[in-house]
């Protein structure tokens, strides 16, 4: 045995309320033993403990945060278990129970999306024609990119009507803004113009993805709004005199 493992081992063995330690070396001869007080005994075993070689299979820091961590979970386990009925198989019945739920809400609502605070406007800053725009989204589709798509073919929609004055240009209109107008002049299409108006919000402002299906609906909007012939408000007031005076006539 060397002499720090001497050290080592009368340290860790002596009484708490002697004055002195008499540490047991090996003795090559008749040497006398050799006694050291308490308190350098102790320093002298921790300093001889704090050698790396004592040391060399400690776990990391990260491997003692790791077991922390999976101690409190278990200990919080253990205490749910205890308090719940069933112990720890009606602990798990509860947990299996709260993921189904959870995986139905999910499966039926959908990811949740951010509401739009507010309808900002169609357009931009840059005026483009409705041939323009119909571009632009027939580009954006061969793509793939049905959010961008969505959003020119309704601008296309909004243009088309402005340049066959059935809508007055207006900076800042927004989408549902301008179905609403457009519907007065275009009643047969109402529904669609707002289904229209909502798919470009949902794409917009909603945080919701576009689809084939979606552009497709607006793509062919788009065409049956050019060949539907609008009624004007004169048309409207003398349709509406001719029927009451049918409806008047004995």
């Amino acid at each position: 045995m060397s002499l720090a493992g001497g050290v080592l081992t009368a340290a860790l063995t002596l009484p708490r309320n002697s004055a002195t330690a008499v540490l047991a070396l090996p003795l090559t001869g008749d040497e006398p033993p050799v006694t050291i007080p308490r308190d350098p005994a102790r320093e002298a075993a921790e300093r001889e403990l704090s050698k790396p070689m004592y040391h060399e299979n400690d776990p990391s820091l990260a491997q003692r945060a790791l077991d922390a961590v999976w101690d409190w979970i278990d200990k919080l386990f253990g205490a749910a278990s205890t308090a719940t009925p069933g112990g720890a198989l009606g602990l798990a019945v509860i947990v299996l129970a709260v993921l189904a739920v959870a995986t139905a809400l999910w499966w039926r609502l959908g990811t949740p999306h951010r509401a739009p605070t507010s309808a900002a406007a169609l357009f931009d800053d840059r005026p483009r024609s409705a041939a323009e725009h119909r571009a632009s989204a027939d580009a954006h589709a061969a793509q793939d990119h049905w959010n961008q798509a969505v959003q020119e073919r309704m601008r296309a929609i909004v243009r088309s009507l402005e340049e066959r004055a059935l809508l007055d240009p207006r900076p800042g209109r927004t989408a549902d803004e301008a179905a609403a107008e457009a519907a007065r002049t275009l009643p047969s299409h109402t529904d669609r113009l707002r289904a229209a108006a909502r798919d470009f919000d949902d794409v917009t402002y909603g945080g919701r993805a576009a689809s084939p299906a979606t552009y497709d609906r607006l793509s062919e909007l788009d065409r049956d709004l050019e060949r539907t012939k609008p009624v004007l408000a004169s048309s409207s007031a003398r349709s509406t005199a001719h029927n009451t005076r049918q409806g008047a006539a004995p």
